[in-house]
């Protein structure tokens, strides 16, 4: 007999940002399906679902987005705050995470972009949120994109509206 497969960390329900507004915007766009939410500001957003560094549970946040080739960029600028945001730090110790995308939601598996891939992928993503420039000139550290790769090998049920 083999063993039940483990349980899915991403089972429990999410706990939201603590800041007000963006955990607003994530229940309010959960909740929808996505019809409520995704488009920001002018901008694209998706509901991004880490797991915890220390506690492993689901911890969801708003983010703009932008796509190349077949992967959803992200850009961990803390509104140029001089700390990494917590998701972005809960994806360096689990790179394995949950994203929605309207109403579709996929696996996805996240890593740092290289050197060489910055500069392309910054000027995407500034190109969708200018004040991303503005954040990166009010910190110190290097603001880092993120790649957030589909992983269909883990692909969770589609949303239902």
């Amino acid at each position: 007999m083999s063993a039940p497969p483990p349980p899915d960390p991403f089972a429990a329900a999410p706990t939201d940002s603590r800041y007000g507004p963006v955990a607003d915007h994530a229940r309010q766009y959960a909740a929808s399906g996505g019809a409520d939410g995704h488009d920001w500001n002018g901008a694209p957003t998706l509901l991004l679902t880490t797991l915890g560094r220390r506690s492993s549970l689901p911890r969801r946040t708003t983010l703009i987005y932008g796509c190349h080739h077949d992967a959803y960029i992200v850009v961990a600028s803390n509104l140029g705050a001089d700390l990494h945001p917590d998701w972005y730090l809960n994806l360096r110790h689990h790179a394995a995470a949950r994203i929605q995308v309207h109403g579709q939601l996929l696996a996805v598996h996240a890593r740092t972009a290289t050197p060489a891939e910055q500069p392309l992928l910054w000027d995407l993503m500034a190109g969708i949120w200018p004040d991303y420039d503005a954040y990166q000139r009010a910190t110190q550290r290097p603001i880092p994109t993120v790649v957030l790769q589909p992983d269909f090998r883990h692909m969770p049920a589609q949303i239902a509206r």
